[in-house]
């Protein structure tokens, strides 16, 4: 062993002496520990000495000679004995041969390692895979600021022995089989390969039938080839190509191991690992004759190679547990050499240089005179970047330069001519590999490298000026030129794509300092591409507003699967998911038997893993079986043999029938006591000529869904069966309001340690009236991860991966331990750390692009509170989710003192769960919504309930007693509000129609004469008839034509402008009050009204009329629901219709809106020519007393470009403001968290 200092231009540094202590062969034994003093010293007891450089020195390195390659498992380090020097972090480089150089890395791409911290304690680093090597460098980044470098260090590990070939890139090696051919289901291929160049075969073999294994460089990657498919399949049957590695050509080791067991492949260079599965029907591979290494030798010439040869060495070469290379030392008949083999690696003098810094690195060299004139330079580079200056000199003829530059990932030539003109070439992709490149010579002058780009940022090797090679050692020393922010004799590029941190299928690009995901046409987004788009269930796009249609769900969210497409159906109190399969309509079935049965296998839109989370996360789920049947039978055999059965999600056979419990042969009807032979448990094992039904629906929701069906008796004569399989349809979501309750500050939930090692995201709702607590946390040795509520209004994500604690904090402008449920998601991974509370800013910080990247913890997590049962949580915890997974707190609450399943209070916390005066109805595990209040239906009272009417159609709905307005006020108001607010009505309704004129309602007192009634006549007109002596008050509103579909809001009331922008105020001159009403009608006027009224009234109404709603009565709901009430008279026909979706899908195309509001003094009628309207009508009618007639104009334009959330939102205004206007509770507003994608922008989160 010997040690060695780099040499530098700088004065003779003291002489340094070494100090064997030990060597020792045995695995992981302490290979050697080195003190070091000046010669000249006194002489010095153990312990004593250590390495410490010249202050001058640039850059100080320590430089280890083993004397033959070790394999190094761990190191240590000391500061210098007796002193103030130390090293605090330090690189790690290793070589064969003492001139090129590799950076040691940890499995997470961390290069540097931490050092010490004073000069006496011993730190130790047990390195996560081995270095086999001979020279190894130890190279300071910081030591004590105080005092200077001083190191010590120890080194473990063995002698590492091996078997070495070398390729020159005409030869190889053949292993001849000792029969024609070898078959083989199991094979285990493991090497060591450094290469000279970027291609190159390694390995192969074929056989006749078509199968064939390669191993290939290709630009620097390593590319598997295999194939276990027939000739006959068909071209490509069978062949997978599997790609691993990256800048493989660097002449360092990479390790090599190819695992197959049948069909199942696991591929591994270095510590990276590809699991796949090969495709076609054969599970063996088939070679004959020879499996040949370093190249492809075509059959009877020798010396031709079909392919290109691989240029480097081979070590340690087993191909199913035998030496290859032994063999081939050997001389053993089995191994034929072509060409020239030799059993030592040959190392190529070739040293690299790394320019370091996008900025500020540079490389100046004095350039001589070619003998032939001009200048010329040669020289290979590698890089990431796609910008960067290559080169820059100055031409004899002045003011001519030269420049070539990476530029967009090509290289472009530039000859300046002059100051303003110029000549351009540009070729070539400049990225991921080294290039040859001839250009003019750079200016010896350092500041005529002037960078009109970023610098170049990479490695360069094998320069030459003018044909004469540039030593570097020398350049290093100072005598051939200046530099910069390079490091010699190592290429530092590191491929940051490998291993592809980008999840979900996302694309991986690079510089040299960071990588970039493109998560296009994923389905996912973030920095990594590891958040779903899309919402976890049918429940959660209820939550958020939707209704009934198809939505693309991801049922384990950020998890490894995809998303699916499913049908949500919401017009039920339940949302059910259905997810159908290739086979949904009924199928006869005939000529089948027990031993050639009919076998239908059902493929659903749903990957099995999808179906298996979708069922695991729901409540219920069901599916439809009907089976008719004639004289074929499904139990009915002597010995209880099925002749019927299906087949589960799991690939079991079950023989229970759709309606009867999992485990017994019966069918529904043996359940119900209603079969039509009580002898027998199901219809169709009655055998009877006639057709008999066992149909059912399977329940038990482990089993679901049904994956195939097998069906053995319909071979008879008139023997035949007819089944159908409906769709599967599951309800609920058990994530969304498993929650748990908090009552106790020592009290917490503990759970499996989790594995987020590289990326994690966490995601619940609590509420709490505490002012701090700890929402969870998990501990490592030194990492640990922890959310919690650090005071009222702040909740802070904090973390450490080895990088020094992070902390993110949101802090809210509002308590927030104001007992509402309150949202909160932190995400971490190798790129980036967010945290998002409802729908504040989202805070994020970016990782260290050298740092470590693993987050290893090992403790249990805590939900609640900590390990130290200090700062525990009071409140409640819903729907926790870590990396889509939801944590079931209610079960794990069940078993824990201070803890209890469940939360109450989900309608009080949530004000906005059911619309259009929906009622939220508290249950156990969520709410319902009671809508029989609201002209809506469906679960969220979002579905508008829409009829059709013709020309007789008329609906009446007669109140229960005379009603008045007055009984809507507030006794305990004030008189001013009484005053402002009495008789007030809230009138909402939508309706299409063709015609013209139309009456779409009237509403008829006790009292007044004439009713008040709303019709269409191209325009919009309300009449107030409230005194026989006086003229009706009108008001019309004029409809563009161009309007296709709007939401309009006007009211009137005495002496108040209600809205600034939709909402308009009319003034009545009438002194009554409408009081006492009779009834409402919608359409055709039948009663006796004016002369005016019954021309309109006459004519009916053709169209749609949807939602309608009069205070707190639904009309149109009643008529459809309540046929049979004494309050509801039907006349003429009406149907049920969607034209209430027909309309809202008319926002989707909406128009400019003009809207014209004319009074007429005369009271006369306007009308205007009848065009297809589609009109959303909200009016607050109020009718007050006036000293005479009073009309006003007001003409508006706005834009309308509606959505169907926003359509709804106006609906419920008049509501709402009514509802505020009487002075009750403040309804609390609607919190919408904005995400990145543009699906989740149009989300909301009711809380």
């Amino acid at each position: 062993m010997s040690i060695s200092a780099r040499a530098d231009p700088f004065p003779q540094r003291d002489s340094w002496a070494a100090w064997w202590l030990s060597r020792l062969n045995t695995d992981h034994k302490l290979i050697q520990t080195l003190h070091w003093r000046k010669a000249e010293s006194k002489p010095f007891t153990e312990g004593a000495g250590g390495w410490s450089p010249q202050a001058t020195d640039r850059q100080p390195w320590m430089q280890l000679d083993l004397k033959d390659r070790m394999e190094v498992t761990a190191i240590a380090t000391q500061g210098r004995y007796g002193s103030s020097d130390w090293v605090s972090g330090y690189l790690l480089l290793f070589s064969d041969t003492g001139r090129a150089w590799k950076q040691y890395r940890e499995e997470d791409g961390v290069g540097r390692f931490v050092g010490n911290v004073n000069p006496n304690d011993v730190v130790h680093h047990k390195l996560s895979h081995s270095i086999r090597s001979r020279f190894l460098r130890f190279v300071p980044l910081d030591w004590n600021p105080s005092g200077w470098v001083g190191l010590r260090v120890e080194v473990y590990g063995c002698a590492y022995k091996s078997d070495v070939t070398d390729f020159d890139g005409r030869s190889s090696l053949l292993y001849r089989f000792n029969q024609k051919s070898m078959s083989t289901v199991k094979d285990v291929i493991s090497l060591r390969f450094k290469s000279r160049q970027a291609e190159g075969v390694l390995l192969h073999g074929e056989g006749q039938r078509g199968d064939y294994i390669t191993l290939e460089l290709h630009r620097g990657r390593l590319a598997l080839y295999l194939n276990l498919g027939e000739l006959n399949t068909g071209a490509g049957c069978g062949r997978v190509a599997v790609t691993l590695g990256s800048l493989l050509d660097d002449q360092h080791w990479h390790s090599v191991l190819i695992e197959r067991f049948n069909k199942q492949v696991n591929f591994t260079v270095d510590s990276h690992t590809e699991h796949f599965r090969t495709k076609g029907e054969g599970v063996s591979l088939e070679v004959d004759y020879e499996l040949s290494f370093g190249g492809i030798p075509l059959p009877g010439k020798p010396g031709t190679f079909l392919r290109k040869n691989f240029h480097g060495c081979i070590e340690n070469l087993y191909y199913n547990g035998i030496n290859v290379i032994d063999l081939a030392k050997r001389r053993k008949p089995q191994i034929y050499s072509v060409g020239n083999v030799t059993f030592s690696c040959s190392e190529p003098q070739l040293v690299s240089t790394t320019f370091l810094s996008s900025s500020s690195s540079f490389l100046s060299l004095r350039a001589t005179a070619s003998s032939l004139g001009g200048f010329a330079v040669r020289f290979r580079f590698r890089t990431w970047n796609p910008d960067g200056l290559l080169l820059s000199t100055r031409l004899a003829l002045e003011p001519q330069r030269l420049e070539l530059q990476i530029s967009n990932s090509r290289l472009r030539l530039t000859h300046h001519t002059s100051a303003q003109q110029k000549e351009e070439v540009s070729t070539g992709e400049a990225r991921k590999r080294f290039s040859d490149c001839v250009s003019g010579c750079p200016s010896v002058n350092v500041a005529g490298c002037v960078n009109p780009t970023l610098a170049f940022q990479g490695c360069m090797r094998l320069i030459s000026v003018n044909s004469q090679p540039i030593d570097l050692n020398l350049l290093r020393q100072g005598r051939l030129g200046n530099y910069r922010e390079l490091q010699f004799n190592t290429c530092g590029i590191h491929d940051r794509c490998l291993p592809n941190f980008c999840e979900h299928a996302g694309q991986c690009s690079q510089s040299w300092s960071t990588f970039y995901c493109d998560c296009s046409g994923t389905g996912y987004n973030g920095a990594t591409c590891h958040n779903s788009i899309y919402e976890v269930s049918c429940e959660a796009y209820r939550l958020a507003g939707s209704s009934s249609g198809y939505f693309s769900i991801d049922p384990d969210g950020s998890g490894p699967l995809g998303p699916t497409k499913v049908y949500c159906n919401m017009t039920e109190d339940k949302v059910w998911t259905v997810v159908t399969h290739n086979s949904t309509d009924p199928i006869r079935v005939q000529g089948s038997t027990l031993q050639k049965p009919y076998i239908m296998k059902f493929n659903y839109s749903a990957s099995p893993e999808q179906l298996i989370a979708l069922v695991a996360g729901s409540e219920q789920c069901q599916q439809e079986v009907t089976y008719s049947c004639r004289k074929s039978r499904l139990f009915n055999t002597r010995d209880g043999t099925p002749l019927s059965w299906w087949v589960d999600q799991a690939g079991e056979r079950r023989t229970y029938w759709g309606g009867f419990l999992p485990g017994v042969q019966q069918c529904s009807c043996s359940l119900e006591e209603n079969c039509i032979d009580m002898n027998y448990f199901c219809n169709c094992d009655a055998d009877t000529d006639s057709w008999a039904n066992d149909t059912g629906v399977l329940s038990y929701k482990e089993h679901l869904p049904v994956s195939e069906i097998v069906i053995g008796d319909t071979n008879r004569t008139f023997s035949e069966a007819l089944y159908r399989i409906g769709p599967l349809r599951c309800y609920g979501d058990k994530s969304t309001w498993n929650a748990a309750s908090f009552y106790q500050e020592s009290s917490y939930l503990h759970f499996p340690t989790l594995q987020t090692e590289l990326s994690a995201d966490l995601s619940f709702y609590f509420k709490t009236s505490a002012p701090s607590g700890v929402f969870l946390e998990n501990l490592g040795l030194k990492d640990f991860i922890r959310l919690e509520l650090s005071s009222p209004s702040v909740v802070t994500f904090s973390f450490d991966v080895g990088n020094g604690p992070v902390i993110l904090a949101v802090k809210s402008h509002v308590p927030l331990n104001d007992r509402q449920w309150h949202y909160v998601r932190a995400e971490r991974s190798v790129k980036e750390a967010s945290l998002q509370v409802d729908q504040l800013p989202l805070r994020f910080l970016e990782a260290p692009s050298d740092g470590h990247l693993r987050l290893r913890l090992n403790s249990q997590l805590f939900v609640g509170g900590t390990a130290a049962r200090q700062r525990g949580f009071l409140g409640c915890i819903r729907t926790l989710t870590i990396n889509g997974v939801t944590v079931n707190l209610e079960e794990r609450a069940k078993m824990t003192p201070g803890v209890s399943p469940g939360c109450p209070g989900h309608c009080s916390s949530s004000s906005s769960l059911c619309h259009n005066r929906g009622r939220c109805v508290e249950k156990n595990s969520g709410y319902v919504c009671d809508c029989s209040q609201s002209a809506y239906g469906g679960s969220s009272c979002t579905e508008e309930v829409s009829v059709s009417f013709d020309r007789e159609s008329s609906v009446t709905y007669t109140f229960q007693e005379p009603f008045s307005v007055m009984q809507n006020r507030s006794s305990q108001a004030s008189s001013w509000y009484r005053e402002s607010s009495r008789a007030r009505e809230n009138m909402a309704f939508s309706f299409m129609t063709t015609q013209s004129p139309a009456m779409l309602l009237t509403v008829s007192t006790f009292s007044q004469s004439d009713p008040v009634p709303l019709w269409y006549t191209g325009s919009l007109q309300i009449w107030y008839h409230l005194h026989v002596d006086r003229r009706p008050d009108v008001f019309i509103l004029f409809l563009a034509e161009s309007v296709l579909y709007t939401s309009l809001s006007f009211f009137i009331l005495p002496l108040h402008q209600i809205d600034k922008d939709m909402n308009l105020k009319y003034s009545l001159t009438s002194e009554a009050e409408l009081i006492s009403i009779k009834s409402l009608a919608l359409g055709k006027v039948t009663e006796a009204v004016s002369e005016d009224v019954m021309w309109a009234g006459s004519k009916g109404f053709i169209g749609c009329l949807s939602s309608v709603q009069f205070n707190r009565v639904a009309p149109l709901k009643a008529a459809l629901l309540n046929h049979g009430s004494s309050l509801v008279s039907i006349r003429g026909q009406l149907v049920e219709s969607n034209c209430g979706l027909l309309a809202d899908s008319a926002i989707l195309h909406s128009h400019l809106l003009s809207i014209n509001l004319l009074f007429y003094k005369d009271g006369c009628c306007f009308s205007q020519i009848g065009v297809v309207t589609t009109v959303v009508f909200i009016t607050l009618c109020a009718v007050a007393v006036m000293t005479r007639f009073l009309y006003r104009h007001r003409q508006g334009r706005t834009d309308a470009s509606v959505t169907e959330k926003e359509h709804r939102h106006n609906l419920e205004t008049a509501y709402r403001r009514e509802t505020a206007y009487q002075a009750e509770p403040a309804y609390r507003t609607e919190l919408h968290l904005n995400n990145s994608s543009s699906l989740r922008n149009n989300r909301e989160y009711y809380i």
